[in-house]
């Protein structure tokens, strides 16, 4: 709960920003990687780049000291990234420019973002370029080519490769020449891509091994098989490009939600205009049936709007006037006319994608021991292979040609294509998943620790309440009346946002009262606020420090606290004149949701700033363990504490939340809570339901199994075929196809976190 300010909150005055919902916050600095050079481009690459050497990307600290040193970020589109690996090309080809400080290749996104002290575009371009990916100049974009020209390298190999076997039957000679010119003709175009890869510092890529692997068949005379493999190698790149666009459709789908222009109303005209060229109050026009392409206020009387894409909730929702709706939401029964809130860039559909983007930044643990693992596990199995190879026919006596092609086979076991999207495939798509649920999660490291929960804390004022309670009854410990207490209280929390501030004085102003002037207000930080009023000193405090109750006094507060209200007192020139009490209801779907965490095993506790007997009430109601009466350093120091015993997250919403968010194994931030709140999280309820706790945490631990299906599935089939080719059970073919299969079989895994669940 936010400790009591004025009402005992414990927060500066300054503090008291406004509640805000995510993604409708105005002036708020977006909560991801800001981009400000933006230079689109366009790739068309050769084939999948499965890098085991380069060093790892998306490193957040990286970026943090690029922006220390004052480097200029850039950006380009790339297209045509069959898997990771790919990406790590691409940055290791780019970070060898000189001036870039960094660079880093979402692959959700299909983004190259550069940080570099000088204008680089040019040298980047050409990096790029010699690593082997075409690049579109700024101006030109690349058409988009018909399926057959894409696979027409496959279709052409494929057809020369049924030619040679038909042949072969009439002319095996013939037949063995038009295998030997099959695989120059797929050899060719490979070879160039591993040459360019191992020039711009990818020596281990899938290129390199397929060129290997090929040209040693071709030399032993396994021409036939030599052809088959490259088939089988452009097969399985094609499998792997539509596999690798499958596990983007969740971020793809994000983007389709904003449209490309919107229609403005200037003068009673209507102008089509570019979405870079509305700003807040701009009036604009969306007709039924049409998505809102920014946040936008509600200048229509009523209209309903799916939020579904973005919120998940299933019915249409009811807005009236002046109400805000997020970009994204579809007007269902009638054109509205809006009033734009939200600048270029920062609308819901924007923010949300800056976070998934800022979100590969953040690598969880088994990606990283992956990625390192995947970097000496090819050079290992090529050294591997060349020991085969070598070894039995030097030592053994072995036949050369059986034990060399032994060692091919081996060289296509070792690409690490599986392995390398096996854990990316599932955090992509679980992210995207939790997205289109309601809920924000920052990066694969924050799923991982996500799907380790044990126990949450929450925060009660704004988490587990509604965070609008209501004035129920003014004690009087004198004379004075009801209606000064009021006044006076009022006159002193004026200005403030906090919940109890607001509906202090929204009481007072229902009935018309008087609110005098007051001046120097001072927060008195987890005791409550204290203000000149005509001249007297005027002092809301918690009853826990306010001096000089009577026993009688005491009695009263207490009996009211223990019915579940929170009071505030009342001095005037330090006697106390009277108490208000304000009783805050518990969200509707608060028992559920602490229900739905309890059959996952997770533990819930309530930490508040409230007094004990207050909090108890509440806790009663969720059955929950609780700790009352504690500033923002006191909960710290619990989170702390209870982190220690087992990974534990902190669900809150408020500015002093936000140190025992940081302090936690995981801080989860309500949609509705202040910027501070939302920054300091790791994960974001955008529908601002505790109801999306517990499929966040089921997706979670769902991602978590997929990865180690799929890394079990990937080293598993290598064990396997390594076994199976010692033994001389497996070919090059089929060492091909089971690696194109193994890399589609783990993608497809990963897919099925996109499928929705009831």
């Amino acid at each position: 709960m936010h400790q009591h300010h004025a009402c005992g909150c414990g927060k500066p005055r300054a503090s008291h920003a406004a509640a805000k919902p995510l993604c409708q916050v105005r002036q708020a600095r977006p909560l991801s990687l800001s981009i400000h050079a933006a230079t689109p481009v366009t790739a068309d690459t050769a084939g999948c780049c499965c890098d085991s050497n380069s060093s790892p990307g998306n490193d957040a600290d990286a970026t943090e000291e690029s922006d220390r040193r004052g480097s200029r970020p850039f950006s380009w589109q790339v297209s045509g990234m069959d898997c990771p690996g790919c990406a790590r090309t691409i940055e290791t080809a780019v970070r060898q420019v000189k001036g870039v400080t960094d660079a880093r290749v979402l692959f959700s996104s299909e983004k190259l973002v550069v940080n570099a002290d000088q204008d680089v575009q040019n040298a980047v371009e050409q990096a790029v370029k010699k690593a082997g990916f075409q690049l579109a100049t700024p101006s030109a974009t690349l058409p988009a080519s018909p399926g057959w020209q894409q696979n027409r390298l496959l279709i052409l190999l494929a057809l020369l490769v049924l030619a040679s076997s038909i042949l072969s039957q009439f002319a095996p000679a013939w037949g063995d020449r038009l295998f030997v010119l099959t695989t120059l003709a797929g050899l060719v175009p490979v070879a160039r891509g591993a040459w360019q890869r191992i020039r711009s510092g990818s020596p281990f890529t899938i290129e390199t091994l397929m060129t290997l692997a090929s040209a040693g068949a071709l030399i032993i005379g396994a021409h036939a098989e030599a052809a088959m493999v490259l088939v089988l190698f452009q097969l399985g790149e094609q499998l792997e490009s539509y596999a690798a666009s499958r596990a983007r459709s969740g971020v793809t789908s994000l983007m389709a939600l904003r449209p490309e222009s919107a229609i403005r109303l200037e003068q009673g005209k209507r102008l089509e205009v570019p979405l870079a060229a509305l700003q807040p109050g701009d009036v604009i026009e969306v007709a039924a049936g049409s998505r809102l392409p920014v946040d936008g206020r509600l200048m229509s009387t009523l209209a309903s709007f799916d939020e579904s894409a973005l919120t998940g909730e299933s019915l249409p929702v009811t807005r009236a006037s002046g109400e805000k709706i997020l970009a994204g939401a579809t007007s269902v029964d009638r054109l509205v006319m809006l009033e734009v809130v939200s600048k270029p860039g920062e609308s819901a559909i924007d923010r949300i994608l800056q976070l998934i983007e800022e979100a590969e930044t953040h690598r969880a643990p088994v990606e990283r021991f992956i990625d390192q693992f995947s970097r000496i596990y090819t050079p290992l199995v090529m050294l591997l292979s060349l020991l085969v190879m070598v070894v039995p026919p030097l030592f053994f006596a072995g036949d050369w040609q059986p034990w060399i092609y032994k060692g091919l086979t081996l060289l296509l076991i070792g690409c690490p294509c599986a392995l390398v999207i096996s854990t990316p495939a599932a955090i992509t798509s679980g992210l995207a998943a939790a997205a289109r649920q309601g809920a924000l999660i920052k990066g694969g490291a924050a799923l991982e620790r996500l799907s380790s929960l044990r126990r949450m804390a929450f925060d009660k004022t704004g988490t587990l309440t509604l965070g609008k309670p209501q004035l129920t009854q003014i004690l009087r410990f004198g004379k004075t009346g009801e209606s000064e207490i009021l006044a006076l209280s009022a006159a002193a929390e004026q200005g403030a946002t906090h919940p109890l501030a607001s509906a202090i004085v929204s009481v007072a102003q229902a009935r018309d009262l008087v609110i005098p002037d007051a001046q120097d207000q001072q927060v008195q930080a987890g005791r409550g606020i204290s203000a000149q009023v005509s001249g007297q000193q005027i002092q809301l405090l918690t009853p826990g420090h306010t001096p000089g109750l009577t026993p009688q006094q005491n009695a009263q507060i207490a009996q009211q606290e223990a019915e579940g209200e929170t009071l505030v007192v009342l001095m005037r020139d330090g006697e106390a004149l009277g108490a208000l009490a304000l009783r805050d209801q518990l969200r509707d779907d608060a028992v559920a949701a602490l229900k739905a965490l309890k059959k996952l095993g997770i533990e819930s506790l309530m930490l508040t700033g409230d007094n004990p007997r207050a909090a108890a009430a509440i806790a009663r109601q969720l059955d929950i363990d609780y700790r009352a009466s504690l500033l923002p350093a006191d909960k710290v120091a619990a989170i702390r504490e209870l982190s220690q015993q087992q990974p534990l997250a902190m669900v809150g919403d408020g500015i002093n939340d936000a140190p025992a968010m940081k302090a936690a194994t995981l801080g989860i931030a309500m949609g509705s809570g202040t910027d501070v709140a939302l920054e300091a999280a790791d994960a974001a309820l955008t529908r601002n339901q505790l109801s999306n706790l517990a499929p966040m945490i089921a997706l979670a631990r769902r991602t978590r199994r997929i990865i180690r299906q799929n890394i079990g599935i990937a080293l598993g089939l290598k064990a396997i075929f390594l076994v199976t080719t010692l033994m001389g059970l497996t070919g090059l073919w089929l060492a091909v196809l089971a690696d194109s299969g193994a890399t589609a079989l783990v993608t497809a895994n990963a897919l099925r976190l996109l499928r929705r669940r009831a």
